[in-house]
């Protein structure tokens, strides 16, 4: 791999795709405005700082509560902790739109004959994710009740 397609300063240091950072620096900024390489750089080590800051943390809250995996809801609670609590549920619905998109239809339902929820149920659904989200955040101080299962292949599309 060519040195110049990753930024870092030595091979045991993350870094990340120099094409695919300038290529999301360039779309953030207005048309004409130009970016100098020493900028684009600076702005890629602030991006591998950030990471290695969140997972650090998530590692933290993660090893608090004895376990060995971080799962979505450490790095939510990083975030919370570092002082970014402004993004996280930009950062969840991320995560879900990300899941959505990456779910293995195979593997992901029990049966290939699943309607597809209606607007107005996926934003309750959405709605009730994000309060289960802060009611564990919080310490699990709020309960949020859980819309009652049902068997995906029993329903029927009508």
């Amino acid at each position: 791999m060519d040195p110049n397609d990753i930024v870092g300063k030595a091979k045991e240091d993350a870094s990340l795709p120099k094409a695919t950072m300038t290529k999301i620096i360039k779309e953030m900024l207005p048309p004409d405005v130009r970016v100098a390489r020493d900028t684009q750089d600076l702005l890629i080590d602030c991006c591998v700082e950030f990471i290695n800051l969140v997972s650090s943390e998530s590692n933290e809250v993660c090893s608090r509560e004895d376990r060995k995996t971080i799962a979505p809801e450490h790095v939510l609670k990083a975030l919370e902790v570092l002082g970014f609590g402004e993004y996280i549920e930009d950062v969840y619905a991320a995560y879900e739109q990300h899941k959505l998109e990456t779910m293995d239809p195979v593997r992901g339902g029990k049966c290939g004959n699943v309607r597809e929820m209606t607007e107005e149920e996926a934003v309750a659904e959405q709605q009730r994710m994000f309060a289960e989200a802060r009611a564990r955040m919080n310490g699990g101080a709020a309960t949020v009740t859980k819309p009652p299962e049902v068997d995906p292949c029993l329903e029927t599309n009508s």
